[in-house]
């Protein structure tokens, strides 16, 4: 039986002539305003003008291979943008993978992100002609070798500061918004969050943490908060002099981490009279390779 690993994550444009048709495909077909499209292209254009996020992805996908050696093979699909994720489990299908492991690139569920994910997974897998049994990994979010990378950056970014053991430094974990519904469905998000956040607060035994969700989209509809800028005005009138930020709902260097920390919420606090810091991302960290490997065979054993 040969056995897939499909490894997903949220897609980005290969190019600034293509933000419009991703951003189309991100509202579902709803064409963007003018200003909206314009306010995409120029974050894109602020980081470089493409993400890093499939070549990271591919990354992994490679060291992944290597650690779960013969007898596997990995898979990389995106959910709104090209490998897509229906044409990549069609392909598993043509080199005759006949089980896999579906895992997204992101440790925490919700209906409104894992979910979806697994609802392409399930509706590509109905339509093939050959049938892939898939093990889904819906949450990994306490999973050791996630947590110690974690706590690993946020030690070596305290070490920056020199004043690391007084409580004017501040640590910010943050995590994508999602819209504020998702609490009335007793989503797992927001506790999933704060059980990374509080693990690896205890490890590294911060004194001064704070949690705070960023990138909320730009509907009518209420998003989860405290915002991570909200949360920067606070500790700028609270006699902190130094933040340290974790993006700890997200594994690799892309938009929301590359502009909206590093474009938009640094220099914000810059201007609050605050020097801040990011961690460096997982990537693909030796740690995280380590993770994923005992993701995906755990998932065929307990099946």
């Amino acid at each position: 039986m040969k056995r897939g690993v499909l490894l997903m994550a949220y897609g980005a444009p290969d190019s600034l002539e293509e933000v419009e048709p991703f951003y189309l495909d991100i509202r579902g077909g709803r064409p963007p305003t003018p200003e909206q499209l314009q306010e995409l292209i120029d974050r894109y254009t602020a980081i470089g003008g493409v993400s890093p996020l499939l070549d990271i992805t591919n990354r992994v996908a490679a060291a992944l291979d290597d650690q779960l050696g013969e007898g596997f093979k990995t898979y990389v699909g995106m959910r709104h943008w090209s490998p897509w994720i229906r044409d990549t489990i069609r392909q598993m299908a043509r080199d005759g993978v006949e089980e896999a492991v579906a895992i997204v690139m992101a440790p925490h569920y919700s209906k409104l992100s894992i979910g979806k994910y697994m609802e392409i997974v399930d509706d590509a897998a109905a339509g093939l002609d050959r049938e892939i049994v898939f093990h889904k990994v819906e949450h990994w979010h306490t999973q050791p070798d996630y947590i110690t990378a974690l706590e690993v950056r946020v030690r070596e970014g305290v070490r920056r500061f020199e004043d690391n053991r007084q409580p004017s430094l501040a640590v910010i974990f943050s995590a994508h918004s999602l819209p504020e519904k998702i609490l009335d469905w007793k989503d797992l998000y927001h506790n999933q969050l704060m059980e990374t956040s509080w693990l690896i607060a205890d490890r590294v035994n911060l004194q001064n943490w704070h949690f705070a969700y960023q990138s909320a989209g730009r509907t009518p509809e209420p998003w989860l908060g405290p915002d991570i800028l909200d949360v920067i005005n606070d500790l700028a009138k609270n006699d902190t002099g130094s933040v340290l930020i974790c993006p700890v709902g997200f594994i690799a260097d892309h938009l929301e981490v590359l502009y909206d920390i590093d474009v938009d919420a640094m220099p914000h606090a810059e201007k609050l009279g605050l020097r801040m810091e990011r961690v460096r991302m997982l990537n693909d960290d030796p740690m995280l390779i380590d993770c994923l490997a005992k993701l995906a065979q755990g998932a065929f054993l307990d099946e």
